[in-house]
Parts: C-alpha cells; structure tokens; sequence
C-alpha cells in the first residue's frame, strides 16, 4: 500500500522573494531560508513518489463567486507565477490525485475537485523552495482560510486523518510527503469580513475578489502596493507555542479552537494554520522536529519550519 513518509510545515511569504535584499545577511532571515533548504533535502531523502500541497489561496484562483472549503486538484494544475513564484503547468498525477478525491468522499470528507486549478503563492512557495530540483508530482489542496465562513478546525483535522487512510487505500507503494505551506501568524492588510469593508482599501479588495476570475492582474497592481505598505502585526508567543506542541506531538490541542480564537491569537493570516493542523493529522500527531523560527516583521509573517515523521 502506499504510505505517507514525511510531512513538513513551512511558511510562506512573497515578500521574501520580493524583498530579500532588505534582509539579506540578517540572522533571523538567513536561518529561516536555510531550514527551508535542510527540510527540502530531507524531502528528497524520503525519495518522494508524489507530494500532498496543502495551502491557501490569495484569491488568484478562487474567487467569492465559488470557493469551497476544500479544493483538491485532480488534473490540470497552473501557477500563477505572481512575485518571482513558479508559473505556468505543475507536475501532477491526477490517477493518485482521483483516488484520494473518491476515498475522502465515500469516507465523509465532501472535498470539491477541480480539474484546472490555478494555485498561487499559497502551494507554489513551498514548490519553490521545498521541491526544488525534486521531480515529483504534486496533487494541491486549497483550504479555504481567507473568506468566511471557514471550515471549523475540526473538520481540517478530520482531514488530515482522511488523507492518511486514503493514501494508504491507493494500491502499490508510493511514498508520499505531505507538506503543509502558510502560516504562522500575521495579520494582513484585508477586511475581517468581506460582506463589511471598512475603507477604501478594503472596499477594492472585495472588488478583487469578486471579480478577479479571468483579469486578477488587472487589481495586482494596488493589491501588492496594500500588502507592501501594510503594518507588521505578529504574535510570537502563539507561534513559539503552537511549534512547541508540534515538537512535543501536541498540536491536537488546537483541534477545538473556533476561527474566532485563531483570530485572536494568531491574526486573520494565522488561519492559515488550519494547513499545518490537517498536515499533522494525516501524520498522526506524531512528534516533531522545529527546524527554525523567525519572527519576521520585514515579511509581516511569523516564519516557520518544521518536519513530522510518522
């Protein structure tokens, strides 16, 4: 049977790629961009026969006028290629990607599939920098962390145990790594709810997101320079915590937090931890390794990497 042989959690930020002379040489940045690099050669050690993405999106992909709690891409898969991030067709193994599809819904987990998928920054950060050079397939997972109501946490964790008894129903022995992109805290520049914006700023980015299908270049523009002149709000304690219990096998102790709680401690960006949840799951919480922490105010994210052995 095929088996899941690793999992990894990493953070995402385009403003690394964007901005990385702003910080090149500064400890915090150097440490975190080196853990990427040793949790992509332990990627490659696990010999990978195809990798589970499990991220957001940025609304480059998925819109208001559909947007499912969870996505999974079973064939055509594009990047967006926005800020110096992969673009064009991804590698991708839609016989493995249908299977998992079929197993998680005959087992109660209601996953949409698409069959052209546009991923952005969100899944192609982590293609980026934890497989490269790595020739394997990708099958995307979008969770829907960004455009309320979101999936309760607990559903992401019922996910996670999902994917793992899907993968190891696949016939043959495919090694399969599970990596988990976003995250840790941070608060970005957006309305809490889209249905209330409160200023201007707010009010084009529900525009964006209600009308970017098929022109989201057209709103990129103001939408990065939003980002860009955004003012760092991170949560430290939170993310120091949360890889603490991921180190200790812990972190189903989340598994009951509402969204409002994530908001709280973590910020609207720290919802994105709901893709490390589902990761740890699909690991069976076991225990594991934190490869590096840097709070990182010039990204205005709480950078993490960390990897799960089962």
């Amino acid at each position: 049977m095929a088996r899941v042989v690793l999992g990894v959690g990493a953070s995402h930020s385009t403003l690394m790629n964007t901005h990385w002379d702003r910080v090149a040489g500064v400890d915090r940045a150097e440490r975190f961009r080196a853990a990427l690099g040793e949790a992509r050669d332990q990627i490659a050690q696990a010999r990978p026969d195809v990798a589970i993405v499990i991220g957001s999106n940025h609304f480059r992909g998925f819109w208001l006028d559909l947007i499912p709690s969870f996505t999974l891409g079973v064939d055509v898969v594009e990047a967006a290629g926005e800020s110096g991030t992969p673009k064009g067709p991804q590698r991708t193994d839609p016989t493995f990607a249908q299977a998992i599809a079929e197993d998680l819904v005959e087992h109660g987990t209601e996953v949409a599939i698409s069959v052209r998928m546009q991923i952005d920054h969100g899944q192609s950060h982590a293609v980026q920098y934890l497989l490269r050079d790595i020739d394997v397939p990708i099958v995307p997972l979008v969770i829907n962390v960004f455009a309320a109501p979101l999936p309760r946490v607990r559903r992401c964790v019922e996910l996670g145990a999902g994917i793992a008894r899907a993968v190891a129903a696949v016939p043959g022995d495919a090694r399969v790594v599970v990596i988990a992109s976003g995250g840790l805290s941070h608060q970005l520049p957006w309305p809490s709810r889209w249905q209330d914006p409160e200023n201007d700023d707010e009010e084009f980015l529900v525009e964006a997101w209600r009308n970017g299908r098929g022109e989201w270049e057209k709103y990129d523009k103001r939408r990065r320079e939003i980002i860009v002149a955004a003012r760092p709000t991170l949560f430290p304690e939170f993310d120091e915590e949360f890889l603490g219990r991921l180190d200790r096998g812990e972190l189903r102790h989340y598994e009951n937090w509402s969204t409002a709680q994530v908001a709280a401690a973590a910020g609207n960006g720290g919802q994105e931890v709901r893709t490390w949840l589902t990761m740890a799951a699909a690991l069976g919480f076991a225990p594991g390794r934190t490869l590096a922490y840097s709070a990182m105010p010039e990204w205005l994210t709480g950078m993490g990497v960390a990897v799960i052995r089962p």
